[in-house]
């Protein structure tokens, strides 16, 4: 009778363990979910953070603060919504040194409250003490968030009613909190890596649209000049008696026609310099590629640099930042017209083909009829600062080939025969 008692108590018992297990694995896996949804802010991470640590621990309120040099920040305050209104007006932002949350954290260990307002019976009660009560707490949990035994955070769970937590929801709490910090810390060291990567990026675009800058102030100049003789044009038709309306008309939507393509080329210059977020979008290669052409013309013309493009017929879009994949067209349209400067016993081409590719994508290639690709340098090509030019800096290629390779795709390079070099790189379809 014993033994099956004892048995059907075993059992219960596993099978309670299993739940926790099981709860704790979905409280971690609706945090990496709101992290692949979040690319770019880390709030809904921080709010999931709590909303399953709340869920897990039955509490009616989590906090989540953030260490800093000054203090711990608060960045999620998340359950009941009369606890939340009355714990964001009552506690501060930044828990300074020496205060409430602060003093927690002095263990490296659980700090468990069973009551808090027994707290408040000796002759000099604590004002952090007194503050939570008044707000409506009653048992709290707090955990500090530990990398490498250095805190980087502390997770908070607080209750509404005198109801300690159990030694079973203390070892879970603390063992999820463990696996919310390796996840919270490999987000925010990524997070970090992809800014300082965009920041290279915006640098190695702006350092670009540089080296165009004079061929990019004719091509403005053009369509400037030409609405001015427009204009004159108008003035004079205006002038003439009797007077003809039709050809002021005429030279005046000419003007019009001018000022939109001065506009057209100072939004894409805008485009390649301001620093913006990375976006997901479904992305026209062939147009993409064509302002980047447009941008380049009178560099091209500049160094006698014929371009010819063959773009594909029904090529489906491609999925990724459209700025980021012209930063790409930009790199290697200048990398071959620069690589022409000097070549005199020929024709200086530059040829520009899309085609599509199985399993769903699209191929973009950019060839050029300069010297060539030296073997020993080839293997090196991509890495970052090494350059073949006197007065390079040795990260354009590298960044192309993080760009591609962000969006799933591969940048690669070839000699060709007599001479020029060829830049292929994929793209997977939207």
């Amino acid at each position: 009778m014993n033994e099956s008692i004892h048995g059907e108590r075993t059992a219960s018992e596993l099978q309670d363990r299993v739940t926790e297990l099981v709860e704790q694995q979905t409280a971690i896996s609706e945090v990496l979910r709101a992290i692949a949804n979040s690319p770019h802010d880390m709030q809904p991470i921080f709010d999931a953070i709590l909303d399953s640590a709340t869920r897990l621990c039955r509490a009616d309120l989590g906090v989540l603060r953030l260490s800093e040099e000054s203090g711990f920040r608060r960045v999620a305050l998340r359950g009941d919504r009369l606890l939340v209104s009355r714990a964001g007006s009552s506690f501060p932002v930044l828990a300074e040194k020496g205060s409430l949350p602060s003093r927690f954290t002095t263990s490296r260990l659980a700090t468990h409250i069973p009551d808090f307002t027994a707290l408040l019976e000796g002759d000099h009660p604590d004002d952090h003490w007194i503050t939570a009560v008044n707000v409506g707490v009653r048992t709290g949990l707090t955990v500090p968030l530990l990398k490498d035994n250095e805190i980087v955070g502390i997770i908070s769970l607080v209750r509404k009613q005198v109801q300690p937590f159990t030694d079973q929801q203390i070892s879970l709490f603390t063992d999820f909190a463990a696996q919310a910090t390796i996840v919270l810390e490999s987000t925010r060291r990524e997070r970090q890596y992809r800014e300082a990567q965009m920041a290279l990026a915006h640098a190695n675009r702006v350092a670009t649209m540089g080296e165009l800058m004079a061929s990019i102030t004719h091509e403005v100049k053009q369509p400037i000049a030409a609405a001015r003789n427009n204009a004159r044009a108008a003035l004079n038709f205006m002038d003439q008696n009797p007077l003809d309306l039709g050809e002021a008309r005429e030279a005046l939507g000419c003007v019009v026609d001018d000022a939109d393509r001065a506009g057209d080329i100072l939004d894409r210059i805008r485009d390649h310099i301001k620093k913006v977020p990375a976006r997901k979008d479904a992305v026209a290669i062939d147009d993409a590629i064509s302002e980047v052409i447009a941008l380049t013309r009178a560099e091209a013309a500049n160094n006698s640099v014929s371009v010819r493009t063959q773009f594909g017929e029904g090529l489906p879009r491609v999925q990724g930042d459209r700025v980021q994949l012209q930063q790409v067209m930009l790199n290697l349209i200048v990398n071959a017209i620069q690589s022409m400067r000097d070549v005199e016993d020929g024709n200086r081409e530059l040829h520009i083909s899309t085609v599509a590719i199985e399993p769903e994508g699209v191929r973009v290639e950019v060839q050029d009829t300069g010297p060539g690709l030296n073997p020993e340098s080839l293997p090196r090509l991509f890495e970052p600062f090494y350059t073949t030019k006197p007065e390079g800096m040795g990260m354009g290629l590298s960044i192309c080939r993080s760009i591609i390779e962000a969006h799933g795709g591969r940048l690669w390079a070839t000699g060709c025969e007599p001479r020029g070099a060829l830049f292929q790189f994929t793209i997977p379809a939207d």
